[in-house]
Protein backbone atom coordinates (compact mmCIF):
# COMPACT_ATOMS: atom_id res chain seq x y z
CA UNK A 1 0.00 0.00 0.00
CA UNK A 2 1.62 3.41 -1.14
CA UNK A 3 1.05 6.89 0.72
CA UNK A 4 -1.54 8.07 -2.19
CA UNK A 5 -3.84 4.93 -1.69
CA UNK A 6 -3.75 5.25 2.14
CA UNK A 7 -6.43 6.84 3.45
CA UNK A 8 -5.32 9.78 5.36
CA UNK A 9 -5.42 9.89 9.32
CA UNK A 10 -8.32 12.78 10.16
CA UNK A 11 -7.17 15.45 11.67
CA UNK A 12 -6.58 16.10 15.51
CA UNK A 13 -6.45 12.12 16.06
CA UNK A 14 -3.49 10.40 18.52
CA UNK A 15 -2.16 7.08 17.70
CA UNK A 16 -2.60 4.18 19.97
CA UNK A 17 -2.05 4.99 23.53
CA UNK A 18 -1.24 2.23 26.15
CA UNK A 19 -2.85 2.38 29.32
CA UNK A 20 -4.47 0.74 32.53
CA UNK A 21 -8.06 2.21 32.79
CA UNK A 22 -8.77 -0.11 35.79
CA UNK A 23 -6.40 0.97 38.11
CA UNK A 24 -6.68 4.75 39.74
CA UNK A 25 -3.04 6.48 39.53
CA UNK A 26 -1.79 8.59 42.27
CA UNK A 27 -0.65 12.35 41.80
CA UNK A 28 2.93 12.55 41.57
CA UNK A 29 4.84 13.80 44.81
CA UNK A 30 6.39 16.61 45.02
CA UNK A 31 8.65 17.36 47.68
CA UNK A 32 6.51 19.54 49.56
CA UNK A 33 3.13 17.07 49.60
CA UNK A 34 2.17 15.26 52.06
CA UNK A 35 1.59 11.19 50.81
CA UNK A 36 -1.77 10.92 49.07
CA UNK A 37 -3.73 7.52 50.14
CA UNK A 38 -4.92 6.15 46.49
CA UNK A 39 -9.01 4.90 46.75
CA UNK A 40 -8.97 1.23 45.88
CA UNK A 41 -5.64 0.70 46.20
CA UNK A 42 -4.11 -1.08 49.02
CA UNK A 43 -0.70 0.28 50.59
CA UNK A 44 1.38 -3.23 51.12
CA UNK A 45 3.14 -1.69 54.29
CA UNK A 46 0.01 -0.60 55.98
CA UNK A 47 -1.12 -4.03 55.88
CA UNK A 48 -2.31 -6.33 58.55
CA UNK A 49 0.22 -9.08 58.96
CA UNK A 50 -0.24 -12.61 58.42
CA UNK A 51 -0.75 -14.29 62.42
CA UNK A 52 -0.49 -17.83 63.18
CA UNK A 53 -1.11 -18.74 66.48
CA UNK A 54 -1.66 -22.28 68.63
CA UNK A 55 -5.38 -21.63 69.44
CA UNK A 56 -5.88 -25.03 71.50
CA UNK A 57 -3.71 -28.41 71.63
CA UNK A 58 -5.73 -31.67 71.84
CA UNK A 59 -3.16 -34.85 72.39
CA UNK A 60 -1.02 -34.30 69.34
CA UNK A 61 -3.03 -32.04 67.52
CA UNK A 62 -2.43 -28.71 67.36
CA UNK A 63 -5.28 -26.29 66.02
CA UNK A 64 -3.72 -23.36 64.57
CA UNK A 65 -5.79 -19.97 63.95
CA UNK A 66 -4.39 -18.47 60.76
CA UNK A 67 -5.48 -14.73 59.83
CA UNK A 68 -4.78 -12.41 57.45
CA UNK A 69 -4.10 -12.49 53.66
CA UNK A 70 -1.76 -15.37 52.22
CA UNK A 71 0.41 -14.00 49.36
CA UNK A 72 3.67 -13.75 48.05
CA UNK A 73 4.49 -11.70 50.95
CA UNK A 74 3.22 -13.35 53.94
CA UNK A 75 3.37 -16.98 52.73
CA UNK A 76 7.06 -17.56 54.21
CA UNK A 77 5.62 -16.82 57.51
CA UNK A 78 2.85 -19.46 57.01
CA UNK A 79 5.61 -22.13 56.28
CA UNK A 80 7.76 -21.25 58.49
CA UNK A 81 5.60 -21.42 61.24
CA UNK A 82 3.42 -24.39 60.62
CA UNK A 83 7.11 -26.16 60.64
CA UNK A 84 7.91 -24.49 64.01
CA UNK A 85 4.77 -25.73 65.34
CA UNK A 86 5.66 -29.37 64.37
CA UNK A 87 8.90 -28.70 65.37
CA UNK A 88 7.33 -28.02 68.80
CA UNK A 89 5.75 -31.34 69.19
CA UNK A 90 2.67 -31.39 67.58
CA UNK A 91 2.38 -34.08 65.12
CA UNK A 92 -0.94 -33.35 63.38
CA UNK A 93 -1.44 -29.26 62.63
CA UNK A 94 -5.27 -28.40 62.22
CA UNK A 95 -4.88 -24.97 60.10
CA UNK A 96 -8.20 -23.17 60.89
CA UNK A 97 -8.15 -20.83 57.72
CA UNK A 98 -11.72 -18.92 58.98
CA UNK A 99 -9.95 -15.38 59.36
CA UNK A 100 -8.41 -16.09 56.19
CA UNK A 101 -9.96 -14.12 52.98
CA UNK A 102 -7.60 -14.49 50.55
CA UNK A 103 -4.55 -17.15 49.83
CA UNK A 104 -3.43 -17.25 45.96
CA UNK A 105 -0.92 -19.77 44.50
CA UNK A 106 2.29 -18.63 47.26
CA UNK A 107 0.50 -19.06 49.91
CA UNK A 108 -0.32 -22.92 48.39
CA UNK A 109 3.27 -23.55 47.78
CA UNK A 110 3.47 -22.42 51.10
CA UNK A 111 0.91 -24.76 52.56
CA UNK A 112 3.05 -27.94 50.08
CA UNK A 113 6.92 -26.71 51.29
CA UNK A 114 5.19 -26.89 55.01
CA UNK A 115 3.51 -30.41 54.51
CA UNK A 116 6.79 -31.98 52.49
CA UNK A 117 8.71 -30.79 55.53
CA UNK A 118 6.31 -31.94 58.25
CA UNK A 119 5.47 -35.28 56.59
CA UNK A 120 8.94 -36.44 56.34
CA UNK A 121 8.58 -37.05 60.24
CA UNK A 122 5.20 -38.48 60.41
CA UNK A 123 3.20 -35.38 60.50
CA UNK A 124 0.39 -33.94 58.63
CA UNK A 125 -1.99 -31.06 58.19
CA UNK A 126 -5.19 -30.46 57.82
CA UNK A 127 -7.38 -27.31 56.79
CA UNK A 128 -10.58 -26.31 58.51
CA UNK A 129 -13.36 -23.63 57.59
CA UNK A 130 -11.70 -23.23 54.16
CA UNK A 131 -13.72 -20.07 51.76
CA UNK A 132 -15.57 -21.45 48.88
CA UNK A 133 -13.23 -19.83 46.64
CA UNK A 134 -10.31 -21.05 48.13
CA UNK A 135 -11.87 -24.80 48.47
CA UNK A 136 -12.34 -24.47 45.01
CA UNK A 137 -8.60 -23.71 44.08
CA UNK A 138 -7.92 -26.59 46.60
CA UNK A 139 -9.97 -28.97 43.90
CA UNK A 140 -8.70 -27.28 40.80
CA UNK A 141 -5.07 -28.02 41.86
CA UNK A 142 -6.27 -31.54 43.23
CA UNK A 143 -4.20 -30.20 46.52
CA UNK A 144 -7.38 -31.74 48.30
CA UNK A 145 -6.09 -34.63 47.97
CA UNK A 146 -3.32 -33.53 49.58
CA UNK A 147 -4.77 -31.89 53.10
CA UNK A 148 -7.55 -33.38 54.55
CA UNK A 149 -10.07 -29.78 54.26
CA UNK A 150 -12.95 -30.17 56.70
CA UNK A 151 -16.21 -27.79 57.14
CA UNK A 152 -15.21 -26.83 60.89
CA UNK A 153 -12.16 -27.67 63.31
CA UNK A 154 -14.36 -30.44 65.41
CA UNK A 155 -14.83 -32.63 62.52
CA UNK A 156 -10.98 -32.26 61.83
CA UNK A 157 -10.38 -32.82 65.18
CA UNK A 158 -13.11 -35.28 65.96
CA UNK A 159 -11.85 -37.10 62.13
CA UNK A 160 -8.47 -37.59 63.44
CA UNK A 161 -9.46 -38.55 67.70
CA UNK A 162 -8.75 -42.38 67.85
CA UNK A 163 -11.68 -42.63 70.64
CA UNK A 164 -14.00 -42.18 67.89
CA UNK A 165 -12.90 -44.16 65.22
CA UNK A 166 -14.72 -47.85 64.80
CA UNK A 167 -12.05 -50.69 65.51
Amino acid sequence: MTDQTRPARRPGRRGPEVRCRNVPTAPVPSESSVPVAVPGVRDPGSADPLTVEIARVRGDTAVVAVAGEIDLRTADTLRARLVEIHGEGSRRIVADFAGVPFCDAAGLGALVAAHNRISVSGGEIALARVRPAQARLLSITGLDRLFAVHADVTGALTDHDPSTTSR
